[in-house]
């Protein structure tokens, strides 16, 4: 059997449980994105994924992609992935829009309406996605766009 790959899943933290940050509002998130955005804010495009216990504890926060000035590719199967090898109960999305506009595009108003879908179907729900830039954020769920 040596031609066979193991496959190894693991998720490790550091962290407390009585010392993880708690997302109480879209302020609190985009506070703990924004430092993740730091050298690339007005540069290129990167995508983010929050996942959450329970309590709405931040157990962890990975980068799914980096891309170029107007666009990066976020493969559902990686932010699902994470999510559930970190046992996850749920997940907050975001990435940057380095040109400073605020308003959702239509890609990401589809890649959101797949994720949230996908994530009701496994019981992992999306609690919102945001659009941050150097100066502001765009909360979907603050905005009704999580359904």
């Amino acid at each position: 059997m040596n031609n066979i790959a193991e496959v190894k899943l693991t998720y490790t933290t550091k962290v407390k449980a009585s010392d993880r940050e708690k997302i109480t509002s879209s302020e609190k998130a985009c506070q703990i994105f924004r430092p993740f955005f730091s050298d690339i804010m007005e540069y290129k495009e990167a995508f983010f994924v929050m996942y959450l216990n329970r309590a709405n504890k931040v157990l962890g926060v990975i980068k799914i992609s980096e891309g170029g000035c107007s666009g990066t590719v976020a493969d559902g199967k990686i932010i699902f992935q994470g999510g559930l090898l970190a046992n996850a109960q749920a997940m907050i999305l975001c990435h940057n829009h380095p040109s400073g506009a605020l308003i959702p595009s239509e890609a990401d108003l589809k890649l959101t309406s797949k994720i949230v879908e996908f994530g009701k179907m496994i019981d992992l729900p999306i609690l919102d996605h945001i659009i941050l830039t150097e100066e502001s954020y765009y909360s979907f769920a603050d905005n009704n766009k999580i359904k």
